[in-house]
């Protein structure tokens, strides 16, 4: 499991999921509602269940949802969840309960070892990516999405799930062998957020279990793991009354409950099973306050938190009371924004809300990220922010475009009602089967907030404000640097700061709101003055009276939603090697200004309810704009793309506030072992090259406005030479007067560009080199190995393909074999321009005095695969994963949106969208095994190493 920096406590909800009375943790099902209420939507009526979700129980007390779902086609997501977690763990068991988890995956009484993940990967399955389970607090998830067009699949993978419930064999050579991976685990959280955690969490958990029983456990119990106390846990807790099956997919719902009840209906109920019991997090009357440093910390940040008891949403009035706080959240995020675009704000970043903490109690939260020296200072902003809605409420103009914008949420929700990814629906029936979450289904959620909204008032949802003060079971987390001249304020020191704002005067909130049209004065249109077709791809191709070139695929992949890029050659290659860094975040600083007539503020406000947006963008080789938008909003996204390009607005103070953002970011930067492992890797291969620094406050001097404005008008002053693509839900008889009005009339004044080679060059030779920072016992390295060749697509492909068989097999090696790392990845790149390069990566995590054994078995590997051709399930493990992604990748506007624009932008047949297939029923052994011998080379090899310092 992953853990944070510093707690923000929404952050915090995110990784936990646990609970707190002293109770049955098993919860019933939501019951439908009856079929003819009265009044479906008044307040005391209990939410419906979705008709479309089969929910039943079998007779040993396992529960099961089903759901038919056809998006992605032909796949199924099934979970096997189980209601128990580490908070049930014996002392002697701490972080057994995830190890657990490790060992489903190492042999069961139908798969020997990891032969379950061969037989997935197999299937186009991946491991880590697709095939996976997390445990948390209180409960453990295993999650399995599979193709469902193969006879046998489901079959298989739901005897998988049985065997996890009633036959993990837990064989001592594979448990112990397992220890080393989930040690990795372990070390990959360490570092400044682990250090922070193990001293908030005892604060924020107070007398609770909680605080004790994080589910990666404890090193010692870890590195002495063995079957027994494995065992003692899992026939505690892996049991009929704790279990549920999920199920939905593109599958017939009587095949899925029919193998639901073979496979899991002959376990056998527990007799004299232990309770499960809830750990309370027990109330405290006054404030409770932790303040931490750490030497590795980038930042300060400060968190007020309220801790309440946990709630469920059953009933009508449970939904309604959930809108009104989401809307109050809304209005006081919007004011935090607009806080955190003024120089003076002492804060870089705020925000509020409030969720599920632990199972049955729940929390509210502010936090800031504070400019460094002016911690107390946040705390005071953000208390003095509630403190104004206390007083002084909301207004009626913030209530009106919350609830515009809450509305809006809802209705794109609805319109892609049968275009919903099943993981979606799976993650609400687990929340379903763990917590009693109602699930009504979303066209009666929509139906209910087009109800509920308008009878929401300015003056109950201001009342919420008086709730969300006192001192009863209030936190106070404070983080910051360690560092010389930074002081640390003290616990008085915090606690003066609440009587400070409870004393002062507190004017109320002001606002303006520009009226008028977001462009004040529309160009004179264009035209379209040739339009041609490519049948075979459905796609379109218009040229502009301006020369600019227009191409559209209408898809139906998704309702409501219509994606764009444009582009032209150049970019930040053709600035001066002076002008990169400006270059660089010139675009950030431009948008931050708004656009048009509008600030950044004010141009929020004026796309109340509308889902659109187009942001300029400079990369190296090219300039260009990227929007989204609904169908409904699309001429909302054109005008927004004109404005881009047409009208920057620069903005003094959002500049400065910027400014000073980056500065929060990077004047601690060196103190984070991660930045300066990265940092060491980009300066040793870029050998001093001017356009590649390392990035560091003192940078920021060199950052004028001015000169930022002119970069980004040069980049943008005549688009003669772009072309624009459009994907997704878009009607042509729509979308050409608006390219005529918009994109038509756009400067073209025959200026023709192209990229330069202006680019540190291709490292050569051997590099080895160690970077030791940190004080946590882990290390990680990245080994590079890159040369120069002509490029061509099928090369590009057998490198990408070679690079998965080498990621399966050091995978096997590392982890499965010497239990070294957690995790291995490789990755494969082959470069066009600016020159025809190729590059593959290799990056894994290990113990500090692992790191040259692991270096070692990795060269091992990588000359076995060049000397021996990879096996034929190999070769087939890596097609059917390719085959599989691709099935699902081919449904998805943004595919489609990044192939025919590399097709394009390279000047290269469209003709050859497709091929994908043939490459891959035409991938051999014979050809994996040169390309092995081409590219898994150490001729030109960089390897970087990060290890603790020296002590």
């Amino acid at each position: 499991m992953s853990f944070f920096s510093n707690l923000s406590v929404a952050v915090l909800a995110a990784v936990i999921t646990a609970s707190a009375t002293v109770a049955d943790a098993q919860r019933p099902a939501i019951k439908p509602a009856p079929k003819s209420p009265v009044d479906s939507f008044a307040l005391p009526s209990a939410l419906p269940t979705d008709a479309a979700v089969r929910i039943g129980t079998l007779p040993n007390g396992i529960r099961y949802y089903i759901r038919r779902n056809a998006k992605p086609e032909q796949r199924a997501e099934l979970r096997l969840v189980v209601n128990a977690g580490s908070i049930l763990e014996d002392e002697d068991q701490r972080g057994l309960a995830h190890f657990i988890e490790h060992m489903a995956f190492n042999g069961t009484k139908s798969f020997a070892k990891n032969d379950i993940v061969k037989y997935l990967e197999s299937i186009g399955v991946r491991f880590g990516a697709d095939l996976n389970a997390f445990t948390s607090f209180d409960e453990t998830v295993y999650i399995l999405p599979v193709p469902t067009d193969s006879a046998g699949i489901l079959e298989k993978s739901f005897r998988f799930l049985g065997d996890v419930a009633t036959g993990i064999l837990f064989d001592s050579t594979e448990v112990v062998a397992e220890r080393g991976v989930v040690l990795s685990e372990w070390r990959n959280g360490l570092g400044a957020g682990e250090r922070l955690r193990d001293k908030q969490f005892p604060v924020i958990f107070r007398g609770s279990r909680y605080a004790e029983r994080l589910p990666i456990g404890k090193p010692e119990i870890l590195e002495k793991a063995n079957p027994a106390p494995l065992k003692r846990f899992w026939r505690d807790w892996y049991r009929p009354d704790l279990m549920a099956v999920v199920a939905v997919g593109d599958a017939d719902p009587k095949q899925l409950e029919s193998l639901i009840r073979s496979t899991f209906g002959g376990i056998a109920p527990r007799k004299g099973a232990r309770p499960r019991l809830i750990a309370a997090v027990p109330t405290h009357d006054s404030t409770l306050i932790s303040i931490a440093t750490d030497k590795e910390l980038s930042g300060s940040s400060v968190g007020v938190l309220w801790k309440s008891k946990g709630r469920t949403t059953r009933t009508v009035g449970d939904l309604r009371r959930d809108l009104l706080e989401r809307l109050y959240d809304q209005m006081l995020n919007q004011r935090f924004g607009e806080l955190a675009l003024k120089p003076e704000t002492p804060f870089v970043g705020a925000g509020a809300g409030g969720g599920s903490f632990v199972r049955s109690s729940e929390y509210y939260s502010l936090d800031a990220r504070a400019k460094e020296g002016q911690l107390l200072e946040s705390l005071q902003a953000l208390l003095t922010e509630a403190e104004r809605v206390r007083r002084h409420g909301f207004l009626a103009t913030e209530l009106e475009r919350a609830k515009t914008n809450t509305l809006r949420g809802y209705e794109r929700a609805y319109q892609e009602r049968d275009k919903t990814p099943s993981a979606a629906f799976v993650d609400e029936y687990v929340e379903n089967f763990l917590q009693g979450e109602a699930i009504p289904g979303i066209s009666f959620e929509y139906a209910a907030m087009q109800r509920l909204l308008p009878t929401v008032t300015l003056a109950e949802v201001n009342a919420l404000g008086a709730g969300r003060v006192g001192e009863a079971n209030r936190v106070v987390t404070v983080s910051l640097p360690e560092k010389d001249g930074l002081k640390v304020p003290t616990d008085a020191d915090i606690r003066a700061v609440f009587g400070k704002v409870n004393a002062v005067t507190i004017t109320p909130w002001v606002e303006t709101v520009m009226a008028g049209a977001l462009v004040a004065k529309a160009p004179a249109a264009g035209r379209v003055v040739s339009e041609k077709k490519t049948e075979s791809l459905n796609l379109t191709e218009w040229t502009l009276s301006n020369g600019i070139k227009v191409f559209v695929k209408p898809t139906d992949f998704t309702a409501d939603q219509i994606v764009m890029t444009g582009w032209s050659p150049g970019g930040a290659s053709l600035v001066s090697d002076k002008d990169v860094f400006k270059t660089s975040l010139t675009t950030t600083v431009i948008e931050r200004g708004g656009a048009g007539e509008y600030s950044l503020v004010d141009l929020n406000k004026k796309l109340t309810g509308k889902v659109a947006s187009a942001s300029a963008v400079i990369s190296d080789l090219s300039e260009g704009v990227s929007g989204r938008a609904s169908p409904k909003d699309l001429e909302t996204m054109m005008q927004l793309t004109w404005l881009r390009l047409t009208s920057p607005r620069a903005d003094t103070s959002a500049f400065k506030a910027l400014l000073q953002q980056f500065d929060q970011v990077l004047k601690n930067k060196d103190a984070n072992p991660a930045a300066v492992f990265s940092d060491t890797v980009q300066m040793t291969l870029a050998g001093g090259h001017p356009r590649v620094r390392p990035l560091s406050a003192e940078m920021l001097k060199e950052l004028t406005l001015n000169e930022m404005l002119a970069i980004y008008r040069d980049r943008f002053v005549d688009l003669g030479d772009f072309t624009f693509l459009f994907v997704g839900n878009v009607d042509l008889a729509v979308l050409k007067p608006l390219v005529e009005q918009w994109l038509a009339p756009l400067p073209a004044a025959g200026r023709k560009e192209t990229f330069k080679d202006v680019g540190p060059k291709l490292f050569t030779g051997q590099i080895d080199k160690t970077v030791r920072k940190g004080i946590a016992p882990q290390s990680q390295t990245a080994i590079l190995m890159a040369g120069a060749a002509p490029w061509s697509r099928e090369d590009s492909y057998l490198l990408s393909s070679v690079g998965e068989v080498l990621e399966m097999r050091l995978l096997e090696r590392l982890r499965e074999s010497l239990g070294g790392t957690y995790s291995v990845s490789v990755s494969a790149q082959y470069s066009r321009h600016p020159r025809q390069e190729w590059q593959l990566v290799i990056g894994y995590g290990s113990a500090p005095d692992k790191a040259e054994s692991m270096f070692a078995a990795v060269r091992q590997e990588l000359d076995s695969l060049r000397r021996v051709p990879p096996s034929a399930a190999e070769v087939e493990r890596v097609r059917e994963q390719q085959r599989r992604e691709l099935e699902v990748a081919r449904k998805q506007n943004g595919y489609w949106l990044s192939t025919i624009r590399a097709r394009l932008e390279n000047g290269d047949d469209l003709g050859t969208i497709g091929n994908e297939d043939p490459m891959i029923a035409g991938l051999t052994a014979e050809k994996l095994a040169a390309a092995a011998k081409k590219y898994l080379t150490e001729a030109n090899r960089a390897r970087f190493v990060l290890l603790p310092e020296s002590k």
